[in-house]
């Protein structure tokens, strides 16, 4: 009971939405999900993920390194296979931000 009623305070005081990241979860068949989290939801995240892990039978990786919002992806998580990120507590991620990524060149850089 403590644990449900702290997820439902969690979500009214940081206005987050864990029924939409399962409805999420289950719509993309995620399998293997990234949660991000600002500093002061670090402390809820394994409660917030044990609720996502009863809903869903997905697996979860917590990214509790440093974390400046939505345009601060960890290097490196394109490599192990992740089929969903949810960053709670940011902004949206812009538009094609991970996947329209192109070189470009600047003149006299030759």
């Amino acid at each position: 009971m403590i644990k449900e009623r702290t997820l439902k305070d969690l979500e009214e005081e940081y206005n987050l939405d864990l029924t939409g990241a399962v409805e999420k979860i289950k719509e993309e068949n995620a399998k293997l999900v990234l949660v991000q989290f600002p500093d002061g939801l670090k402390q809820y995240a394994t409660a917030i993920v044990d609720y996502l892990e009863e809903k869903t039978s997905a697996e979860f990786l917590i990214f509790l390194g440093s974390c400046f919002g939505a345009c601060d992806y960890p290097v490196g998580m394109d490599k192990l296979g992740i089929d969903l990120t949810i960053q709670f507590g940011h902004s949206s991620l812009m538009p094609d931000y991970l996947n329209d990524r192109k070189g470009f060149k600047l003149e006299g850089n030759e």
